[in-house]
C-alpha cells in the first residue's frame, strides 16, 4: 500500500507540473486571453473535469511553480538554525533556495515575463505576496530574538521587497550576472537586526 500511496502521488505531481508546464507554454504562445482551461488539458491529454481537481483557474496553473517556490522558501526559514538573527535566516533561507536550482529554468523566465504583462497574473501574485508575508511574519515570531509583531511585519516586508527588486534588476539587466548573486548583493545591502 505504501508503494501505490507514493506511486499515486508521484503520478499526481507529474501531472500537475505538466499542466503547469502547458498552462505556460499556451500563455506565452497565445497570450493569457488566448488560451482557455480546456485549451490546457487537452495539450497534456486530461479532461477538463481533472485539470480542476489540480487548479481552480488557468492563472493558478500558470503561477504554480511560484507558489511551490514560496512554501519551500517559508519551509527553509523554518529550519534555519535558531541562533541566526531574522535576517540572516531569511538572506540564508534564499541562498539555500537557489542552491538547490541556482540557474533560473525558462519557464521562470517566461513566467516573470508573463506576469509583467498580465494585470490579471500580477494581481494574484500580489495576493500571493500578501500570503508569503503572513507565513514569513509568523516564522519570524516563532523564532524569536525580540521581534514584535511590528518589527516582524517590518523585516518579512522589506525582504520581499528585495527579492522583488533583486529578481527585476536581473531581468532588466540581462543575463551577465546570475540571479542569485544579483538578490544576494541587494540583500546584502540592507541593514536591519
Amino acid at each position: 500500500m505504501d508503494t501505490l500511496d507514493t506511486l499515486r502521488t508521484r503520478k499526481k505531481a507529474a501531472t500537475r507540473q505538466s499542466l503547469h508546464e502547458a498552462a505556460l507554454r499556451l500563455a506565452m504562445e497565445h497570450g493569457l486571453d488566448g488560451v482557455t482551461v480546456e485549451d490546457i488539458a487537452d495539450a497534456v491529454g486530461v479532461s477538463r473535469r481533472t485539470f480542476s481537481n489540480y487548479f481552480a483557474n488557468k492563472e493558478d496553473a500558470i503561477l504554480h511553480a511560484d507558489r511551490e517556490r514560496t512554501g519551500l522558501l517559508v519551509s527553509l526559514v523554518e529550519g534555519r538554525p535558531p541562533t541566526e538573527k531574522p535576517w540572516q535566516a531569511l538572506r540564508a533561507a534564499c541562498q539555500d533556495l537557489y542552491r538547490a536550482n541556482p540557474v533560473p529554468d525558462r519557464e521562470w523566465v517566461a513566467q516573470l515575463r508573463l506576469l509583467r504583462r498580465h494585470p490579471s497574473l500580477l494581481a494574484r501574485q500580489a495576493g500571493d505576496q500578501f500570503a508569503l508575508e503572513r507565513d514569513l511574519i509568523a516564522v519570524l515570531l516563532n523564532r524569536g530574538h525580540g521581534l514584535d509583531q511590528e518589527l516582524a511585519r517590518l523585516t518579512a516586508a522589506t525582504f520581499l521587497a528585495t527579492l522583488r527588486t533583486g529578481n527585476i534588476l536581473w531581468l532588466e539587466g540581462g543575463d551577465d550576472e546570475p540571479l542569485p548573486e544579483v538578490v544576494d548583493r541587494v540583500l546584502r545591502r540592507v541593514q536591519l537586526r
